[in-house]
């Protein structure tokens, strides 16, 4: 689809500097526009770019005075925020992509699930009994929804989703491929003879509004009860999350993290990437737990930020790495005072 200025302007509440009725298509870096793109300038040190980028329209600060001679074909629309606005375009372009609906063949779907009429559900999908996806899911090719799923207002299952019997997922979430919802916890016991022997794992995974999960990402359903997925977590790439983990509120978690059991994670907590954290610990609000740090106690301290394995708190950390670092130079001057 193509786009004037002028609607651009209106969508973002901005002013045009140039022709009002040129028209776009498509989104550009500034480096790299072309005709019939939009690009943005927020960063002040791209402004060089501005002036030689061949994109039709670039959305700047109103403010905005060129230091030199701007293309000719480029016109400008003015905005208070240009980060904020070109994130909304951003937005907007991505539901274009995905606004679709109905069922494609061949696929599969439960006579006794209820699939909204203004969803969309790739080929070669399959929907059990007792499915409910609601209006505005996306659902794309490849992906298994087990019986008895609930997948709420306009979430999005990219293809190769697999979400096992009895998970819940809320609104408003995005799911990308090859994620795992609600396979099996680990769970084990042994008999007298010490082989192991599976527990069933007979809970599921709940996943609240506006969660996003990040690709082969895999949440395990509890043993009993649920394993949850607070309102707002944003889960990147390859990270395992282990059975009854309860993740707060608008925490964010960074790839290759993996959680063990039982464990529970406070709101609005940022846990980088590489982070281990066992099984049965809590850990409060707002805590930040720096890369590749192994976490084997529980943190209490609201705000707290840890690093290293184990994790401690970060400034002492720091004073210690100081002093680590410097090990062989400490152990030469022994050694010469006490060779």
């Amino acid at each position: 689809m193509q786009f004037s200025a002028s609607q651009i302007a209106e969508l973002l509440d901005g002013e045009v500097d140039g022709d009002a009725q040129v028209l776009v298509s498509d989104l550009a870096k500034i480096e790299e526009g072309k005709a019939g793109t939009l690009t943005f300038l927020a960063n002040p040190k791209y402004t060089e770019f501005l002036y030689s980028t061949g994109a039709s329209i670039a959305v700047v600060e109103r403010d905005f005075q060129p230091s030199q001679q701007l293309p000719k074909r480029l016109t400008l629309i003015r905005v208070t925020d240009p980060r904020a606005c070109f994130s909304r375009l951003l937005k907007m372009n991505e539901d274009l992509q995905y606004n679709k609906k109905g069922i494609e063949q061949p696929s599969f779907v439960s006579p006794k699930a209820k699939v909204a009429s203004g969803a969309y559900v790739g080929a070669f999908t399959y929907i059990g009994d007792g499915a409910v996806i609601e209006d505005g899911v996306k659902i794309f090719p490849h992906c298994t929804i087990g019986d008895g799923v609930h997948i709420g207002k306009n979430t999005r299952i990219h293809s190769g989703v697999q979400v096992y019997n009895r998970c819940v997922i809320g609104a408003e979430c995005i799911i990308h491929s090859g994620a795992i919802i609600g396979a099996d916890g680990f769970g084990f016991t042994t008999d007298a003879k010490g082989v192991y022997e599976k527990m069933p794992q007979v809970g599921n995974v709940v996943i609240e509004d506006d969660v996003e999960i990040g690709a082969n990402t895999t949440i395990d359903r509890a043993t009993m009860g649920s394993t949850v997925i607070r309102k707002g977590v944003k889960l990147d790439n390859l990270i395992q999350v282990g059975h009854n983990v309860d993740i707060g509120a608008h925490t964010v978690i960074a790839s290759q993290t993996g959680i063990a059991g039982s464990t529970k994670i406070g709101k609005y907590c940022m846990i980088g990437g590489q982070v281990g954290i066992v099984g049965h610990l809590t850990i409060a609000d707002q805590v930040k737990i720096a890369a590749q740090s192994g976490v084997g106690h529980s943190i209490t301290e609201v705000g707290a930020t840890v690093q290293g394995s184990p994790a401690f708190n970060i400034g002492d950390y720091k004073r210690s790495y100081v002093v680590f670092r410097n090990l062989p130079d400490l152990k030469k001057k022994l050694d010469e005072i006490d060779p």
